[in-house]
């Protein structure tokens, strides 16, 4: 199942839940690790019942587009954790694996008996990779937490709301980010073991993860004692720089100028309008300092068009211009079907679905989706048999006792 990656011969063990998490372990399954998603039926990955952002609830636990979409190319191993045979048998599974990850609260895996300590008992070096809100040090060590939180305590959301507007509510693009430091940091974890023959324990904190963002504000705190206000969609120094309205309902398009020649080619793009040719819109700081009127005569501009028109005109012209697209737009825009961002897989129990293809284009080893989301319990069997070297009498055993589970028999299409 897994892909041709780098990553090949790595095995993962997923402990991950809802985004972020999951989708870390999903990255190194593109390239190429066997992850192994370890869940279960009592306590479920809530990703399987419902969205947080969308709202959406599912029927039954593998049909979950939000899960499909999270826990690409993985297999699934459905155990009782509650039952020490069960946590007894993820203990030989990790004498057989490279990484252990997850995102639950700090301790958890410690009360289960599954903490670094108990693990590197059992593997040396073994690397156990985990993600919590604020890590497992410090005073907010065991604050549960999820994407808006990790935006509110890392400053992104107080900088990119409005001045007048209370701090903007993130969510799946912080978990993406938070994901894909998790991700970074296995990868690091990796290469270290790979030269030094060590594993380690690797603590992440989805709020460092994201403070690092506000970077700029952070220092311009430390140095200058300033509380940095919120931009909205402006800049510290280019202008114009805002989302403009276009002509239909609900559309925009985003229009960035950075140097004089840019802003050259605005106007011109414009047709020399008389009013930029106003000497306080000559240099960059005098556009700066006059950016709500000039964006009050961009926005007269921008409302006679619609948002694909004046992004032809003004990219035509060398104007950094986009517009605000839809999922559907995203999805058919020449740019993004030529570059094959998207591809279809089909699952069991959804059918057939759209997808993001991994992230990364690469010639020797090219990162690839190579199957969908397992439904739960669906490698059961093939892990305890081929893995572990059970026999089916004592899978069987352990099935009855309620220790693993069969997997939910797919829906018809």
């Amino acid at each position: 199942m897994a892909a041709a990656g780098p990553l090949q011969g790595v095995r993962v063990l997923d402990f991950g839940w809802a985004w972020a998490g999951p989708y870390g372990c999903t990255l190194l399954a593109f390239l190429g690790a066997e992850v192994i998603k370890i869940e279960g039926q009592k306590r479920p990955d809530y990703s399987r019942r419902m969205s947080m952002t969308t709202g959406q609830t599912f029927d039954n636990l593998d049909q979950s587009t939000v899960f499909n979409d999270m826990n690409l190319n993985k297999e699934s191993l459905a155990v009782d954790l509650s039952n020490p045979k069960g946590v007894t048998m993820v203990k030989r599974l990790v004498g057989l694996s490279d990484v252990v990850m997850g995102n639950m609260r700090p301790g958890v895996m410690d009360r289960l008996g599954l903490g670094y300590d108990d693990l590197r008992r059992l593997k040396p070096d073994i690397i156990m990779c985990w993600s919590s809100a604020a890590g497992s040090t410090g005073p907010y060590r065991g604050h549960v937490g999820y994407a808006p939180t990790f935006a509110l305590l890392g400053g992104i959301s107080h900088l990119t709301r409005y001045p007048d507007s209370p701090p903007t509510l993130l969510s799946g693009s912080i978990d993406a980010a938070s994901g894909t430091t998790f991700a970074l940091a296995a990868l690091l974890a990796l290469n270290h073991r790979l030269r030094t023959g060590r594993g380690q324990f690797v603590d992440v904190s989805s709020t460092e993860a994201i403070a690092v963002f506000s970077g700029h504000a952070v220092l311009e705190y430390a140095l200058n004692h300033r509380v940095q206000g919120p931009l909205g969609n402006e800049d510290e120094a280019m202008a114009p720089h805002n989302v403009y309205p276009c002509q239909d309902d609900d559309t925009w398009i985003t229009i960035a100028v950075a140097t004089d020649q840019e802003w050259r080619a605005l106007v011109g793009a414009l047709g020399g309008p008389g009013w930029a040719q106003d000497p306080r819109f000559a240099a960059s700081q005098g556009r700066w300092l006059h950016r709500q009127e000039l964006d009050r005569h961009l926005e007269a501009w921008t409302r006679q068009r619609t948002d694909h028109e004046a992004m032809a005109l003004l990219q035509a012209a060398g104007v950094a211009a986009v517009p605000s697209f839809n999922n559907r737009q995203i999805y058919e825009d020449p740019h993004t079907q030529a570059r094959g961002v998207f591809t279809k897989m089909r699952h069991p129990a959804i059918g057939e679905r759209i997808v993001m293809r991994p992230p990364w284009l690469l010639s020797d080893t090219p990162a690839a989706i190579t199957a969908p989301a397992p439904l739960l319990g669906q490698h059961t069997a093939h892990i305890l048999r081929d893995l572990l070297g059970l026999t089916e009498p004592a899978i069987a055993e352990l099935k009855a006792e309620g220790v693993v589970y069969d997997p939910t028999p797919p829906l018809p299409d």
